[in-house]
């Protein structure tokens, strides 16, 4: 072995499936080959008897935890360190998109929030409305392969990669900007670590976060545009804010 081991902190793999069991696995592999060292490797799957559970070989480093998704977001991204990471499935919710949606339930009370419709197009080979709004993308209209670690140089196409969905996101944004309120962009930048293994970190949920405060703050109409993506692919939401209800004047006490 050559080079020092990526080191990284606890890792999250969102759902134990297929794409859960094939990430776990990957994982498990740079550990035992010395090419990662790590906090927990932790997969979160509402089936206790799930594929990864089932199939991955029992290792100090692995826990399978039986929980819904969202419910175990919002308890982890409250204690998580910011050098966690996560570890998304191509076919999930936008689970990020949701945990900033109740985020901003919490943060404003009694405020109209929603999810809009994307209705920009992104300009992308593949791109699928959704019927709750969320534009799927990709710069690829071919089927990728799990383990692609989207080079500068496109394996498929054998030619450099001229696209990068984060920069394609934010000139979405623009052309919506247009015609709504859009304040602000929060991104979930899935990138390659090791052995096919992409991830983000949760210190962009913070930085989203705070992006979703600022578009807030003013209490006037608007709107977030929220984008989990890789450097091909992306999912891409709009949390709409209504305006801030006004403060109710307190009430005299009657003796």
């Amino acid at each position: 072995m050559t080079g020092q081991p990526l080191r990284l902190r606890d890792i999250m793999i969102v759902g134990g499936g297929c794409y859960g069991t094939y990430y776990a696995g990957q994982l498990l592999a740079a550990v035992e080959r010395g090419r990662l060292e790590c906090g927990a490797i932790r997969v979160v799957d509402r089936n206790p008897d799930c594929q990864a559970s089932r199939q991955l070989s029992a290792s100090s480093a692995l826990e399978v935890v039986a929980a819904e998704w969202d419910e175990f977001l919002d308890y982890w991204l409250d204690t998580a360190d910011p050098a966690d990471t996560i570890v998304p499935s191509p076919l999930m919710p936008h689970l990020m998109s949701d945990w900033l949606h109740r985020r901003a339930r919490t943060m404003w009370p009694g405020r109209a929030i929603g999810q809009g419709s994307v209705t920009e197009p992104g300009r992308t080979p593949f791109d699928q409305l959704a019927p709750d709004g969320t534009r799927y993308l990709s710069h690829a209209d071919w089927l990728c392969p799990v383990h692609c670690i989207e080079p500068a140089v496109c394996p498929v196409i054998k030619a450099p990669r001229a696209w990068q969905m984060e920069e394609t996101v934010h000139a979405l944004a623009s052309r919506l900007r247009q015609h709504q309120p859009v304040a602000g962009v929060a991104t979930f930048f899935c990138r390659h670590r090791i052995f096919g293994v992409g991830m983000f970190g949760v210190d962009e949920a913070h930085r989203a976060e705070t992006e979703l405060q600022r578009a807030g703050a003013s209490g006037d109409p608007a709107s977030l545009v929220v984008a989990t993506v890789s450097g091909c692919h992306g999912a891409v939401s709009l949390l709409e804010l209504g305006v801030t209800p006004p403060a109710r004047e307190p009430q005299p006490v009657l003796y």
